[in-house]
């Protein structure tokens, strides 16, 4: 009876050290984020892992830091500086980035899905196998950026600007583009189907193996794009500019249409646009 007893003793003792540490460790996390919005952010801060999620901050300093694999989901970050830090496989769904700057970091397999990223500077920042499924990225900025193999579906990136960009095996489907600048930039093997992307400027990138079906590209600027093994299936071209566009293949442009202001290579036709 009486080892029954200690034993039991001990056992309660153990339950309640781990109870005790595990209350630090929550504790822990709520007493950094009190301090980070006593001192204004963290610049350069060592802050992989931590568990920041609902932080609210505007202006932030967070430059250079490591925000490695840290849970900032629903976050409230508004026209902070992340120049140069470190936010790799970090967790930010829904969280609020409008105005911020993360030029220069580095972003692989980030989870951004339905952030708010309006007017955000990307520009050259490494997100590859980034989430960026369902964001508001009106009139941000990624040129220069690394955005291979992005999942960027179901977005709204009206005016952003991805001059020079390296987006290939991207998935953009169902993403508003109206306004939005690609000069030059990379999209071998990227998914563009059912953009709308009225005005957009493409002038000088690489297509070559995008999908286009079922996409709206009026108006936009086409000239000088490599169109090789590329599929426009159904894609609306009315007004759109395709002069110097080179390595379209006529087999692979069905049902695409145009009207008397689009603009087109020698021996490339179009059905007129009734849709």
């Amino acid at each position: 009876m009486k080892n029954r007893v200690t034993r039991v003793l001990a056992g309660c003792v153990g339950a309640m050290a781990l109870l005790v540490v595990s209350g630090a460790q929550a504790g822990s996390d709520e007493a950094r984020m009190a301090e980070i919005k006593e001192k204004g952010g963290c610049p350069r801060c060592d802050l992989g892992l931590a568990e920041l999620r609902g932080l609210v901050l505007e202006n932030g300093d967070f430059g250079g830091a490591n925000l490695r694999e840290v849970d900032l989901k629903e976050a409230v970050l508004p026209n902070a500086n992340f120049k140069n830090s470190d936010f790799r496989r970090t967790e930010a769904e829904r969280a609020n980035f409008a105005g911020s700057d993360f030029s220069g970091s580095n972003m692989r397999s980030v989870d951004l899905e339905k952030a708010n990223l309006n007017k955000t500077n990307f520009q050259d920042a490494d997100l590859r196998d980034g989430d960026l499924n369902t964001v508001e990225a009106n009139e941000a900025i990624f040129d220069g950026a690394d955005m291979r193999n992005v999942l960027f579906t179901r977005s709204m990136a009206n005016k952003a600007s991805f001059k020079g960009a390296k987006m290939d095996d991207a998935n953009l489907e169902r993403v508003d583009l109206n306004g939005a600048n690609f000069q030059n930039t990379r999209m071998r093997q990227a998914k563009l189907d059912r953009v709308k992307a009225h005005n957009a400027d493409f002038s000088g990138a690489d297509f070559t193996g995008v999908r286009l079906v079922s996409s709206d590209l009026t108006g936009a600027n086409l000239t000088g794009v490599d169109f090789d093994g590329a599929l426009l299936r159904r894609t609306r071209l009315a007004g759109a500019d395709l002069s110097g566009a080179y390595n379209l293949d006529p087999k692979r442009i069905l049902g695409a249409c145009g009207d008397e202001n689009t603009k087109l290579p020698r021996g490339i036709e179009l059905v007129p646009c009734a849709w």
